[in-house]
């Protein structure tokens, strides 16, 4: 089997890892892929927006298969021009892809099919954003852009001068350009984050590990933003309870409704979820796998990644078990500094042999290239915001995170900065398996 995969992040790194373990693959292509990635696969220099240069490329070398990684792709239509072509591909369509393309379809979705979330208002007009606000008396709120925002067009705004500023930064300073011409104004729901991760077939979902994912540049959940400093996996806020419960309040209900009005959810249903007083919440959907989740989670699964996704594109998810390795995995992001702010590139990566080397440790790469001008040498610069994700499975959540410290501690470029609480919360809880 040909296998494309579509992305050049951490996340698509570890789905081609996972992809060349399965005896049903001859060879694999990323586009436009990374340093880290060209070990695994024939890098390609096509963008994952460019749809039409995609579809030739999989037409042209007989591709058998195609993964999308990221969500640009999914929301831009990727799987409907392939499928227009008879090419087989893994991911939503485009319009259930706007559940992560537009957070007002979403919301309104949740809505529609009783799913819970948060109370929310919309606004096409930042003036009445601005009324509504002068009326609220409770904060903090959240305020969110319509649009894709690479994981940055949300801010919590703990009290109304912060909600008004979020409000011009989105709105009329177009800090995320038309992502921001609606926004939504939703009350802050307070718990502790996890993400539910399932495949769908439109009719089936089969949930994979559970995860949480550190969205905060600094340790204590403090800073800005980010698309994401670290995950690990299991979470143990999701017990088998509550993972339960998110299956048959959250996520059957989407994909039921979704297929109700003749959209059948096709791919990777991802919500991410608050746990709260009153139960699990969605704050988000996301169309794709998660980014650094995917690093966290992959390395537990023992099933051949190929396998659950042929059976989700035949429908029949509800005939496959999935077996997950007992261990518990932790990746911890390095970033390069200034993100998610901006930063400098091109800077020399060293000690990526030397961690790699590590029992149970994979560094996967995020932000990364081939320096041009020392290709033979193979010598790896930053790229990105967010350069590595190192990654490692342990017999407990402690021990994950000390050899994935370890391993990180190994790895060095110019202004390297990462969290060191990555797991904490694992911790407090007091659970170590």
């Amino acid at each position: 089997m040909k296998v494309l995969v579509v992305g050049s992040g951490g996340r698509e790194h570890a789905i081609i890892w996972k992809v060349a373990q399965s005896s049903k693959v001859e060879k694999i292509y990323a586009a436009p892929g990374n340093g880290g990635i060209a070990q695994l696969a024939e890098c390609v220099d096509i963008k994952a927006d460019d749809i039409d240069s995609l579809v030739a490329f999989a037409l042209k070398n007989k591709i058998d298969l195609t993964i999308v990684g990221p969500e640009v792709a999914l929301v831009l239509g990727i799987v409907d021009e392939f499928n227009k072509r008879n090419l087989r591909i893994f991911g939503p369509s485009k319009l259930a892809a706007q559940l992560e393309g537009s957070k007002v379809f979403a919301k309104e979705a949740m809505k529609k099919f009783g799913v819970p979330t948060a109370n929310f208002e919309v606004f096409t007009n930042a003036a009445k954003a601005r009324d509504y606000l002068s009326l609220r008396v409770s904060y903090p709120v959240v305020i969110k852009a319509d649009g894709l925002a690479a994981g940055k067009g949300v801010i919590i705004a703990k009290t109304k001068k912060e909600a008004l500023d979020a409000i011009k930064l989105i709105m009329e300073d177009k800090a995320f350009g038309t992502s921001g011409d609606r926004i939504i104004i939703e009350d802050c729901l307070v718990g502790e984050e996890a993400s539910i991760i399932v495949i769908s077939d439109g009719k089936n979902a089969l949930s994979l590990a559970s995860s949480q994912d550190h969205k905060a540049a600094y340790d204590g959940d403090k800073g800005p933003n980010t698309g994401g400093m670290g995950a690990y996996s299991p979470a143990p806020v999701v017990t088998e309870e509550m993972n339960k419960v998110c299956m048959e309040k959250i996520i059957q209900p989407m994909i039921d409704g979704m297929a109700h009005e003749g959209n059948k959810f096709i791919g990777v249903l991802y919500a991410g979820i608050m746990v709260t007083d009153s139960g699990p919440m969605v704050l988000e959907f996301n169309v794709r796998l998660g980014d650094p989740e995917t690093q966290a989670i992959l390395p537990r699964l023992n099933t051949d990644l190929l396998d659950l996704i042929e059976a989700a594109l035949e429908e029949r998810l509800d005939k496959v078990f999935t077996e997950w390795n007992k261990k518990t995995c932790v990746c911890v992001v390095a970033a390069s500094g200034g993100y998610p702010g901006s930063y400098e590139k091109e800077k020399v990566i060293s000690g990526l042999k030397e961690a790699g080397t590590l029992e149970d440790v994979v560094v996967f790469h995020a932000g990364t290239k081939l320096a041009a001008a020392d290709k033979q040498k193979e010598t790896v610069v930053t790229s990105g915001g967010r350069v590595l994700g190192v990654t490692a499975l342990g017999e407990d959540v402690a021990s994950a995170i000390k050899k994935s410290y370890e391993a990180i501690g190994r790895v060095s470029f110019d202004n390297m900065y990462y969290r060191g609480d990555i797991g904490a919360k694992a911790i407090k809880r007091g659970i170590t398996v």
